[in-house]
Parts: structure tokens; sequence; C-alpha cells
């Protein structure tokens, strides 16, 4: 346990992703409103008049913030859904030459828009993905407003009202949070920086053999015409083991960079999870970006029929669920707050957790990694049926986000396609055909992402032949029958499907 926890502190302060360069957490300095306003001027004007006479009272804030700390647990009243606003003023100060600024959320509930002085710059729909902004040129626009010192107002309105065309659905059951509840980041980046690394490593069941295939997302707004790839990949002891360095036309899109093989690769387990560390920078124009990921070597397998194995051997999956949800701030957990929570389950036993039922904080599953605990994880598609275009395509925008940006993380083994499918009521039809056709949509997206995962659905029988592993509703004791039927029950749902893997009791 003390090498655990000696890894994860290695892990935790040695810096990963977005984080390796100029990035600041923007936690202080906030004003809030639990209410909607006539429009962005009202903010100006009291910014300008500084009084709160303009509009109604704001409260001083830190983030991340939920505006559903303390309502979402009142018996007497429902928990407000609507807008509510934040506002602030920004000291932008790149330090690189024509370099660009972008506010990145890591997750904000469940309607974003973003505000630089009196324009609107931003829309993300989705409560629970990963956003950036590039504000760089409203920055150079606003950045002589006198009235403000040099500084640039951000105001942010965020609003979790009920919307039967998004997910998730108001029927699940969980609270669908408003707020800022996740960090906010104000990352500085040369002209041409890394967007995203997918590094996913491989190996067989004996680990005798390891690939690790590079690839890159850039992000290049002014249009630079070249630039220099530097790869480096570090073994779990910080001694590099693969270097490549090569001049390439800048591109859009995704673009294989380089891949590494290696003999007898330290192999990550939740025993012992091992992390290589992977560094891939671009330079171009004179300026460097660098990113930094963090990624393990194991091979998993779910035996038809059977049982699961890691790296070649039989492995007992005991684990729990969990929500980002805690007493007093609800989704607005701090990173020592999901520290503490994470090494608690690690100590009682966990070495799998089911992420119900939405991509949570990247915090959480860099944990995951460190500690060695695998994970499924899953997109909020939770009950109510199946909505229009706009429901579908957002599914499936969330489905690739989660997938993109978890990719590296050798402790996921599944996406979770939803929960409870079969749970009708937020239309007027139901139609079973329909949720089955769409099911299958994700399923293959999913593969096409990231074919080296399982998908899997929990409580959807009507579809269970459509994803890899299905997880049935048994409930024995609990909503109906006696705990003692658990054992019968469980062999004939498992007889039914190729993997069975059963992720909801009570005890």
């Amino acid at each position: 346990m003390r090498l655990l926890y000696r890894l994860l502190f290695i892990f935790l302060f040695s810096g990963t992703s977005i984080f390796a360069q100029q990035t600041q957490r923007l936690t202080n300095d906030w004003k809030f409103l639990k209410s909607d306003i006539g429009g962005i001027w009202e903010i100006l004007r009291k910014s300008k008049e500084g009084t709160s006479e303009a509009v109604p009272i704001w409260t001083n804030v830190k983030l991340p913030h939920c505006f559903n700390a303390i309502d979402c647990v009142d018996p007497i009243v429902n928990y407000y859904q609507g807008p509510g606003w934040y506002t602030t003023l920004l000291k932008v100060e790149n330090p690189y030459e024509n370099g660009r600024t972008i506010l990145h959320f890591e997750g904000a509930g469940q309607k974003t828009q973003v505000y630089v002085y009196d324009t609107k710059v931003a829309d993300h729909v989705g409560g629970y993905d990963e956003w950036s902004v590039d504000i760089t040129d409203y920055v150079s626009k606003f950045k002589n407003l006198k009235e403000y010192g040099g500084k640039i107002p951000i105001s942010i309105r965020c609003d979790n009202s009920r919307d039967l065309e998004m997910i998730p659905s108001d029927l699940s059951d969980f609270n669908i949070y408003g707020g800022l509840y996740r960090y906010l980041n104000l990352m500085y980046v040369p002209q041409v920086s890394i967007d995203k690394v997918f590094a996913l490593a491989s190996t067989d069941a004996n680990g005798k053999e390891g690939t690790v295939k590079v690839s890159a997302i850039i992000h290049n707004p002014i249009g630079l015409d070249k630039g220099n790839f530097n790869v480096s990949i570090k073994d779990p002891f910080g001694k590099t083991v693969y270097t490549a360095n090569q001049e390439m036309k800048l591109f859009y899109g995704e673009k294989f960079i380089t891949e590494f093989k290696t003999k007898k690769p330290i192999l990550w387990s939740t025993d012992n999870p091992y992390l290589y560390t992977v560094e891939v920078s671009v330079s171009s124009n004179n300026q460097t970006h660098l990113h930094k990921e963090k990624i393990g070597f194991r091979h998993f397998e779910f035996v038809k029929k059977g049982p699961f194995n890691l790296n070649g051997k039989r492995l007992l999956l005991r684990g729990t669920h969990r929500h980002e949800d805690h007493a007093g701030v609800a989704a607005a957990m701090t990173e020592e707050m999901m520290i503490t929570e994470m090494k608690m389950m690690k100590e009682m036993g966990v070495n799998f957790i089911r992420l119900g039922h939405y991509q949570q904080s990247r915090i959480i599953l860099d944990l995951c990694d460190s500690l060695g605990i695998l994970v499924w994880e899953e997109i909020p598609w939770c009950r109510g049926g199946l909505g229009g275009a706009t429901y579908q395509e957002q599914a499936k925008r969330m489905l690739t986000n989660m997938i993109q940006q978890h990719y590296n993380h050798p402790s996921i083994i599944i996406w979770g396609m939803g929960n409870e499918n079969d749970w009708p009521n937020d239309f007027s039809t139901f139609d079973k055909h329909a949720i089955r056709e769409f099911m299958k949509e994700l399923h293959d997206l999913s593969h096409t992402i990231d074919d080296s995962r399982k998908t899997a659905i929990r409580r959807c029988e009507f579809c269970a032949d459509i994803v890899d592993i299905y997880s049935p509703s048994i409930w024995a004791g609990w909503y109906r029958g006696v705990y003692e039927e658990y054992k019968e029950v469980s062999r004939k749902e498992f007889e039914k499907v190729d993997n069975f893997l059963h992720v909801e009791w009570v005890r």
C-alpha cells in the first residue's frame, strides 16, 4: 500500500495532460446570480455603475460551484432548475508572442453560454464532457476598456432547466445539477499547440510485447504550415525508453505521429498500477508546446460465458458505483475531496468502479489509473425513451467526447451506452425498435473510435444482444423477491448472454 500511495503522489504532482504548461485554475473572485437577467448589458451596467441596483444582488463564490448545493437535499421543495450567471474580471498575460488564450471547461451544467464583455463567444450543451473556447481575438478586441483597468469581463450563463430533448432525462434517479461545478482553467498556448494526444498502449495476455501508437490533434487557428514534432516515452521509473523527432506539414483533424514497440513492458494492474509517460511537443515559428499523458500496458478479456481476466489471470471484480456528489457542495467537489474519496474506496478493497451515469471528472480517471481501479464509464442516456434528432446528436457527441477525452486511461475497460433505456414516459410514444437502432448506432460508433474496449448497458433486455457486455437488474430482496434468490436468478441471467456483469445489487 505504501508503494501504491508513493506512485499516486508522483502521478498527481508530476503534471499531466493539458496541465503540463501555462495553465491556471480560475477559482477565486467570481460573482454569482441564481436567476436570469434581461441581457448581458445588465452585468456590464452593474459593473460600470459599481452598484447592485441595476440587477438583483450577486453573491461572491469560489469555483467549482454548484447552485444546487443546498436545495438538492431539501425535503420540502424541488431543487432549482433554471439559469444562473457567473461573472469575473480576468487579467490576461499571455507569455507567448501572438499566442492563444483559451478557457478550458472541465464540465458545466447543463447548457452553457460564454460572453467576453458584451459578445457571446460560445454555446455548449452537455453537463459532463470537457470543452474549450479560444478567446484570443476577443481579448485583443476588449483589452483596452479603460473602466476595467486592463482586465477582461467574462460572464458565463449555466442553465439546468428541464428539457426533454437533451440527456440525461429528468426521470433519472439523480439530480441534474447546474453551475460551474468542475474546474475552469485559463490556458496560454503558442500559435500552434497540441489539443489531444491518443496513445493507447496495448500488449498480449502474457505481456511479452507492447505497442504504443501515437496520434494527435493540434490547434492551429491561424494556419501555420510546418511544425516539428517530438515524442518521448518514459517508463514508470522515469527512464526514457523511446524518442522520435520529425518535421511534418501541419494538419487538421487526427494524424498518426509515431509507433513504439517494446519487449516485456512493465504491466499495469490493480495491484501494481505502473504508468508510463508520453510527452508530445510541437514546435513552430520558434515556439514549443508540450503535452503529457499517462498510459499503462495491460491486457483484459471477458471470457465468453466465463470470468474476467487481467494480464492473462482471472480477476474477481469487486466494486461500487460513484456519482459526482458530496454533502454541502453537490457536484462541486474539489480535487482534495476526490482524492480522499477514491483512496477510501481502494482501502476498502475496490478494484472496479462504475461511474454512473455520466462522464466524470478527469481527476477521478487519473486517480483510478494511479490507484489501480478498473472503470466502466458511460454517457447519460438514462431512462425516458428516445428523443429526436437534437437529442440523438447530443448523445453521439457526448459519447465521442468521452472516448476521446479519456482514451488513454488504462483503467477504463468499458464504455457504457446507457442505463435503464427500457424506462418510458418522456415522450408520447415508446418505440423499442427505434431504441434498438440507436443503441446499435452508439455501439458501432464506440468501436469505430476505440475498438480496444467493450461496450455495455445496464437493464434494457431488448438490447442485450447489441452490446458486448450486458448487466441486468436482479434486485432480489430489494424491489422484489428475497435476497436468497440472487444465486439462482444470476445464473439464469448469466446463461442468456455471452458476457454477463452484474453491477447493481443490495446487501
